[in-house]
C-alpha cells in the first residue's frame, strides 16, 4: 500500500490514468468498474491503480469520515463474484487534514481480461470505458505464459473440433454482458480466447476450454472425473450399494453431483424442544455441495487421480487430488486460499455453482453446525486434501 506522501502526489496529479476519484460511499457499480479497469491495465503500466474515495475531481478532500463498514464493503468486492477473476487488491484508510480517504489499491491482473458483470472495463486516459473488440483482443493476447495457471495453458494436442461449441454459446450468455454479445463481430476463436478458453498463439483450446466444453475431456486429462461409491458399512472392501464414474464436461459433472447428493440424503423427525419437532436431514445438502464444489475447483488437474466421493454408513469422505496450494497452509486453512485453477473458479461462479470466492468451507461448517452435525475434519498431505463429514446423530 502506498504511503501518505505518495497519496498526496496522486491527489495533485489530475491527469493520471491510474487514479479514480469519487466522493460517493455507496456507488458500488462505480467502485467495481474502476477496480476492473485497473486490473486490466490496458496501458500496460504494470503498476497499481488507485480508487480514492472521499476525494473530489479537482483533488480536494470532501471531508469524509471513513467507517470500518465502508472498508469492509470495499474489501468484500474481491470475493463477491461480480468482478471476475478477483483481482489482487488492498484497502486502507488515510486521515488527512480536510477529511479521511479510503484507498483501494489494485494490482494489474496476470490473466486479463477481467470483467465486471460480464463487461470489460479499461482506462482511457483519466476516464473509464468499455473495451472495444480490438482492446479486448489486446488484453487476451497479453497473458504471460510464465505465470499461467495450468487451466489457462494451451492443450496443444487438441483443436477447435474437440469442443462442443453449442455449450460454449450457452456459457458465454452467462459470463458475458448481453450488450457485448449483441455487438460482437469476432470469430469463435477470439470469443473463446477472451474467456481464457482458447490460446490464439498455439491455435488450440486451453485446458479450461477442454474441461468446460470438451467432447471428451478425459482423453486429454485422464483424472478429470469423480469416483462415487455408496457403501453399506465402514469398509472400502464392502460391495457398494451404488457406484459411478462421473465424467464429461464440467457443467454436466457438477449437475450429476447435485443429483447424487439428493439421492442419499435422508430426512427424519427430530425433537427440537419439549413443544416442537422438526424434519432434519442426516447431512445438510448445501454443506456437501459446497465441499464437493470446493474439491472440484481446487483439485490438481495434472494428476491422473479422480476426486473421490465416498459415502459410508456413518460419514462421507471427499478427497481432492493435490495438496493445499499457494498461500493456504494447514494452519491458516480455510481462512486463506489461493486459486490453483482461476479460470475454472470463474466459470463455476458464472454457472452458479459458486456464490462467493473463499467462503465455501466456512459456509459448509456453519451449515453442519446449524443442522447438528459435527464439524467436518480435514487431513492434508502433499498429494491430496481429505474432508470427512459425519452423519447427524439420531
Amino acid at each position: 500500500m502506498l504511503t501518505e506522501a505518495q497519496l498526496a502526489e496522486l491527489l495533485s496529479d489530475l491527469e493520471s490514468d491510474r487514479v479514480e476519484r469519487t466522493v460517493s460511499v455507496t456507488d458500488t457499480d462505480k467502485f467495481c468498474q474502476a477496480i476492473c479497469a485497473f486490473a486490466n491495465d490496458l496501458p500496460s503500466h504494470r503498476q497499481p491503480g488507485y480508487l480514492l474515495i472521499g476525494v473530489r475531481d479537482d483533488g480536494s478532500l470532501a471531508g469524509l469520515c471513513v467507517t470500518n463498514q465502508l472498508l469492509l464493503d470495499l474489501g468484500a468486492i474481491r470475493s463477491n463474484g461480480n468482478v471476475l477473476f478477483p483481482p489482487v487488491m488492498s484497502v486502507a484508510k488515510f486521515s488527512l487534514k480536510g477529511g479521511d480517504v479510503a484507498v483501494v489499491e489494485v494490482l494489474p491482473s496476470d490473466m486479463p481480461p477481467v470483467r465486471y458483470k460480464g463487461r470489460i472495463y479499461i482506462r482511457v486516459g483519466p476516464r473509464k470505458a468499455v473495451a472495444t473488440e480490438q482492446e479486448e483482443r489486446i488484453l487476451s493476447e497479453r497473458r504471460t505464459a510464465a505465470v499461467r495457471s495450468f487451466d489457462a495453458r494451451p492443450c496443444i494436442e487438441s483443436n477447435l473440433d474437440d469442443l462442443a461449441l453449442g455449450q460454449f454459446d450457452a456459457y458465454r450468455r452467462e459470463a458475458v454482458d448481453a450488450e457485448t454479445i449483441a455487438a460482437n463481430h469476432r470469430d469463435i476463436e477470439q470469443q473463446l480466447a477472451s474467456l481464457r478458453m482458447y490460446d490464439l498463439g498455439r491455435a488450440c483450446p486451453t485446458f479450461a476450454g477442454i474441461l468446460l466444453f470438451g467432447k471428451n475431456p478425459r482423453f486429454f486429462l485422464p483424472g478429470a472425473y469423480i469416483q462415487y461409491l455408496k457403501l453399506p458399512g465402514l469398509d472400502l472392501t464392502d460391495i457398494p450399494e451404488d457406484q459411478a464414474e462421473i465424467s464429461g464436461d464440467l457443467n454436466s459433472m457438477l449437475r450429476e453431483l447435485e443429483l447424487r447428493i439428493k439421492s442419499f440424503v435422508q430426512t427424519s423427525m427430530h425433537q427440537v424442544n419439549s413443544l416442537e419437532e422438526r424434519l432434519l436431514p442426516d447431512y445438510p445438502e448445501w454443506a456437501l455441495r459446497e465441499l464437493l464444489m470446493n474439491a472440484v475447483m481446487h483439485r490438481n488437474y495434472e494428476s491422473n487421480s479422480p476426486v473421490r466421493f465416498y459415502v459410508f454408513s456413518d460419514h462421507i469422505e471427499i478427497q481432492s487430488p493435490g495438496g493445499l496450494y499457494g498461500e493456504a497452509t494447514s494452519s491458516n486453512f480455510p481462512t486463506r486460499n489461493s486459486y490453483r485453477n482461476p479460470v475454472i473458479a470463474e466459470a463455476m461462479k458464472s454457472l452458479g455453482f459458486v456464490n462467493r470466492f473463499g467462503y465455501g468451507v466456512q459456509r459448509a461448517q456453519a451449515l453442519l453446525n446449524e443442522n447438528g452435525n459435527p464439524p467436518a475434519e480435514f487431513l492434508f498431505d502433499e498429494h491430496a486434501v481429505l474432508a470427512k463429514i459425519y452423519r447427524r446423530a439420531a
